[in-house]
């Protein structure tokens, strides 16, 4: 198995703990829950809100385990070419979230929106970690 499978594997069981998560405790401040956002709980005060939050929620889960499941599809059947590529594209998909997911939580990180403090700061530090990885696997899956 190439560095790019296996870390391929390790960000798959991650994510699968986050669309478990996701669906069924949603409000945990694990696994990239929503209760580190303030507003899961007070959208509970609002019945209509927490109801289009709790749709977004699952909506999110549902697009995660897609990917994992198209994943798990292309380590089963890929060459080792489409696995580079594989590589590439999900170090591309997972830098987007410096685009607007980051701003987003990090000016609600400012203004008391999330606990734990600072929690922005330590999910961006993971995120470039895990491009950082799949950077190292797709470069050594190139070279052989």
């Amino acid at each position: 198995m190439n560095p790019l499978t296996i870390v391929t594997i390790g960000f798959l069981v991650l994510e699968a703990a986050n669309v478990l998560t996701l669906y069924f405790f949603p409000g945990s401040k694990y696994a990239n829950g929503v209760g580190v956002f303030n507003a899961w709980e007070k959208s509970k005060n609002d019945p209509e809100l927490h109801a289009f939050i709790k749709y977004l929620v699952n909506w999110v889960a549902g697009t995660k385990l897609i990917f994992i499941l198209l994943l798990i599809v292309i380590l089963y059947s890929a060459d080792d070419q489409t696995l580079i590529f594989t590589g590439i594209a999900l170090v591309i998909s997972i830098a987007s979230f410096f685009w607007r997911l980051f701003p987003l939580i990090r000016k609600m990180d400012k203004n008391g929106q999330i606990a734990p403090q600072n929690y922005s700061t330590v999910l961006g530090g993971m995120i470039t970690a895990f491009i950082l990885v799949f950077l190292t696997a797709v470069f050594m899956a190139m070279r052989g």
